[in-house]
């Protein structure tokens, strides 16, 4: 049975204080939780003061970004290594907000993810429409692009290493929020692809996130679907009750 992960994407939010108090609230009120993996990701100033916060927890280190160069002349950029000297066990990659202010496209995607691979971080991929490509009926189209793109030239071992987050760009920050019905046949048609692309075997042990307006209300419901192994959560990860609330709704009893 492929295990929930709960991961926070806190964005630019928390200053260094705010975040270890933040993770320090956060591990009493999850401090006996082993059936839920639970990542944060604060901006990268707070890196190595929440990593030192989290030693002796459950809880992994996410990275919001990284650059695929290892070194160099490449001002502003913070590369993998660097993030894994950091304390950082995971890196969220492509992330909507990365495409949609940045530029970021699939070409770019796929070489952080591999450069996170690299360094033995685990990469989570994120994959998702605007309402507009929804309307139109292309959902399915632009998840195959974002999906294929991401892992061209991916080995099947190292998909395994890696988690994949379907978030809806419409559902991203405004309170709208995919229907369980809706989020579970993208992470359907996910894992078909994966499918496709590997084996049944792979895609059925790779785990898939829901990210949109994740909430301590709708998230058990979210999390019931057979295809939906956890999520990436924005606002809500901000207060750790929310937080905690959300993880305690991935549980698989």
């Amino acid at each position: 049975m492929r295990k929930p992960i709960i991961a926070g994407n806190w964005k630019l939010n928390k200053t260094i204080n705010l975040a270890v108090d933040f993770v320090d609230e956060l591990q009493s009120l999850v401090v006996d939780e082993d059936e839920v993996e639970i990542v944060v990701a604060p901006v990268f100033t707070a890196l190595s003061a929440v990593a030192v916060a989290l030693r002796k927890t459950r809880i992994g280190l996410s990275a919001q970004d990284l650059y695929w160069e290892e070194s160099g002349a490449f001002t502003g950029e913070v590369s993998a290594g660097l993030l894994q000297d950091a304390g950082c066990d995971y890196v969220i990659v492509g992330h909507s907000e990365r495409r949609q202010y940045f530029g970021e496209n699939n070409e770019i995607v796929n070489k952080k993810v591999k450069a996170a691979l690299d360094a033995h971080l685990i990469p989570i991929i994120c994959v998702g429409e605007h309402l507009i490509e929804r309307q139109a009926g292309k959902t399915e189209v632009v998840i195959q692009d974002h999906v294929l793109g991401a892992i061209e030239g991916i080995s099947a071992d190292q998909l395994l290493k890696s988690v994949i987050a379907y978030e809806p760009v419409w559902a991203i920050g405004t309170g709208e929020v995919a229907t369980p019905d809706q989020a579970q046949k993208v992470h359907e048609h996910v894992r078909q692809l994966l499918t496709e692309t590997y084996s049944e075997e792979v895609a059925n042990q790779i785990r898939i996130q829901y990210g949109g307006s994740v909430k301590p209300e709708n998230a058990r419901e979210l999390l019931s679907q057979p295809d939906i192994d956890g999520a990436l959560v924005g606002g809500a990860s901000l207060e750790a009750e929310s937080f905690a609330g959300i993880i305690t709704a991935a549980r698989r009893n």
